[in-house]
């Protein structure tokens, strides 16, 4: 349980003024159809963390030393360094959903731009701090789609309901607390 609920934290939390997230938006003022651009995400999600949680489990396996937990530990506090960074949204969505339609579309887009953004980082770190795959990618789904619906619903008034500085650093000190912590485990070892 653990694992779930950590996941679905700290994936929300990071989640919020994310590049994933700012894709959500722009699909949502773009199509205005939420239920598919849900649905979308929500497979894109499935697939992408299901993915990372599995290689986060499998390389931890491969690499049980105390050199792989400090290893661990720097990379989350890596990732407490880079959500203090802003992410802008790209700008190079197609016009329109076209052949694809709304949810083919947003399920490709989100799981492309999701490839090798903090959210799916952390899931990998997540997957090998936790060895749980279905947990952690439970929680990270659970934690995206706790961040994505309302910007989905709310459009750019998202953006404006919490200042993003603030959640950044939030996030930022998350996974600084997760660094530490799994810092002192590999002192531990």
């Amino acid at each position: 349980m653990e694992s779930l609920l950590v996941s679905a934290f700290v994936v929300a939390i990071a989640e919020i003024g994310d590049k994933t997230q700012l894709l959500a938006i722009i699909l949502a003022t773009r199509f205005k159809k939420p239920v598919p651009i849900i649905l979308g995400i929500l497979v894109a999600t499935l697939a992408n963390h299901a993915l990372a949680a599995l290689a986060g489990s499998l390389v931890s396996d491969l690499f049980d030393g105390a050199w792989f937990k400090w290893a661990i530990a720097v990379s989350f506090i890596a990732m407490a360094a880079w959500a203090l960074i802003p992410d802008k949204a790209d700008d190079d969505l197609p016009g329109g959903a076209g052949r694809y339609g709304v949810f083919l579309t947003t399920t490709i887009a989100f799981f492309l731009v999701e490839m090798g953004d903090k959210t799916q980082i952390a899931t990998v770190a997540l997957g090998a701090r936790f060895h749980d795959v279905f947990w952690v990618a439970a929680g990270t789904t659970l934690g995206m789609m706790a961040a994505n619906i309302p910007a989905v619903y709310l459009g750019e008034a998202a953006t404006r309901i919490v200042p993003l500085k603030y959640v950044r650093l939030g996030a930022a000190l998350i996974f600084l607390g997760l660094g530490i912590w799994a810092g002192a485990e590999a002192f531990r070892a």
